[in-house]
């Protein structure tokens, strides 16, 4: 069984963000005329919070938080919805994947839906551990043209914000953010580089973010 909570409109690099200063809106959502799931004015982790609490009446065996539009690999993963989505239900104990599709144009879900089914398959068994949550970026090419599946690092190449100064028809003055792709070398350890070479990555990440070896410098410290 599958239950659908997901965000009424588009929710781009809202990160692990909650709504708290206002109403958190919803409607039931149909599709052929039969309930499909419920579209949501928030987040997507509070989406994660709503179905949890609120909509499903027991735990579920497995969070999934996408398919987005748009690749979710290095630096991306601390600025995604989707990826939240994911960790939140990681940070509740809940297995949890995120998937995204690396373009931003002329989306193939269905190929990439195929993929997110086979991936599926092979984890069903398999033990994810407590406080990890695996963040999957497919390539947006036919099944055919997929060179494979690898396990990869989580990339940390800066994503180099441009901020573009603008005016509005009102002559006030306005900042546009937009970024540019980091040019990464071709190393199929780490997931930004295997997903331009056209192969799925599917990476741990875990929500314990502590560097325990300076942790353990620190302990020294006198404060």
């Amino acid at each position: 069984d599958v239950q659908i909570v997901a965000p009424d409109s588009e929710r781009s690099s809202v990160g692990h963000g909650i709504t708290l200063s206002k109403p958190i809106f919803y409607k039931e959502v149909f599709y052929q005329k039969k309930p499909f799931g419920y579209g949501v004015s928030g987040t997507p982790v509070d989406c994660v919070k709503l179905a949890l609490h609120t909509f499903i009446n027991q735990k579920p065996d497995l969070i999934i938080s996408g398919i987005n539009l748009g690749p979710n690999d290095g630096n991306s993963v601390f600025y995604s919805g989707t990826v939240a989505g994911a960790r939140e239900g990681a940070l509740m104990g809940i297995p949890a994947i995120a998937f995204s599709l690396n373009t931003f144009t002329a989306p193939k879900f269905n190929s990439a839906v195929t993929q997110a089914l086979k991936i599926l398959a092979k984890i069903h068994c398999l033990q994810i551990p407590k406080g990890t949550f695996l963040n999957v970026n497919i390539p947006n090419i036919e099944p055919n043209q997929i060179k494979g599946v690898k396990v990869t690092r989580q990339g940390l190449i800066p994503i180099h914000s441009r901020l573009i100064k603008r005016k509005d028809p009102a002559n006030n003055t306005y900042y546009w953010m937009t970024g540019a792709s980091p040019k990464v070398k071709k190393d199929l350890d780490f997931d930004t580089s295997a997903l331009a070479e056209n192969y799925i990555t599917v990476t741990p990440i875990q929500c314990d973010t502590t560097n325990y070896a300076f942790y353990e410098n620190m302990r020294t410290w006198k404060f």
